[in-house]
């Protein structure tokens, strides 16, 4: 514990020093550090969907440097220190855990998170979808959505009757982009709700529709830049090719990756026995 103190301690000096002397630290305000927050962020989610240890470790670094620097520019201002950040949020912790620190008996992770919604609900809170942040990502939004109403036990049973619902919207979907005349609002407006339904699906199936998502982007994005790399090997130009000679390189990708997956496969399980 000593040397973790220690270790805080000492990026608080550094801060204060950074803040002191370096030009560009000197000028910085919670409005200019925003977007390199976010920027952070997301290359700390990057690493994470690679399970890349040495670069969550590194982000986190960086994310935590962040969470000093807004502190430090509000201790200037005389709004609150990185002590008040941390025993509020120690006090929030214990209060959103009487199942630890009381005698509330929960045993269950869905309880949990029921009683969190619960007594969000009872410190003011003026609805259960409170806190959602307005700029999050629609997809990462529609996920919480549904995950923080299912608290409330607004739900379908099982997985069957949401996929029912998909199709149901798919259909409509489908309907409405078969009519003689279309109509664009009413077009994204039945997307949305297949989109809004799919996410839902991923729910019931254990499936995080974020991650998922993004790992078919970089699978897309690999096999198509295969594609690229083949033709300009071969001289030729992607631009004059047809679709399907595009089609059988990016075959010729799929089985490629196969190929690969399976031998690593193979040596894992040589390492195993």
């Amino acid at each position: 514990m000593q040397e973790q103190l220690n270790a805080f301690g000492r990026l608080l000096k550094i801060m204060d020093e950074l803040r002191e002397k370096c030009p560009w630290d000197k000028k910085q305000t919670i409005q200019s550090l925003r977007n390199l927050t976010i920027e952070e962020t997301y290359e700390l989610a990057d690493a994470i969907i690679n399970e890349d240890m040495q670069g969550i470790k590194e982000e986190l670094g960086d994310l935590l440097l962040h969470i000093v620097f807004y502190a430090k520019i509000a201790s200037e201002a005389g709004a609150f220190t990185i002590t008040d950040v941390i025993n509020h949020h120690c006090e929030k912790l214990i209060q959103r855990h009487p199942h630890v620190y009381g005698d509330l008996q929960l045993n269950s992770e869905e309880a949990v998170k029921q009683n969190w919604e619960k007594l969000k609900l009872k410190e003011g809170k003026k609805s259960i979808l409170s806190g959602l942040p307005p700029s999050l990502p629609a997809l990462i939004k529609a996920y919480r959505i549904q995950d923080k109403v299912k608290q409330v036990g607004f739900q379908w049973e099982n997985a069957e009757q949401v996929w029912d619902k998909v199709r149901e919207e798919m259909d409509e979907l489908y309907a409405e982009t078969s009519a003689q005349k279309l109509d664009a609002e009413k077009t994204e407006q039945e997307f949305g709700d297949l989109l809004f339904a799919l996410i839902n699906y991923a729910r019931y199936i254990n499936v995080d529709p974020e991650r998922a998502l993004e790992k078919t982007n970089k699978k897309f994005v690999r096999r198509f830049q295969f594609i690229e790399d083949s033709v300009n090997k071969n001289k030729g130009d992607l631009n004059s090719m047809t679709l399907q000679e595009m089609d059988a390189l990016w075959n010729k990708a799929k089985e490629e990756e196969t190929s690969l997956l399976s031998e690593e496969n193979g040596r894992q399980s040589e390492q195993i026995s």
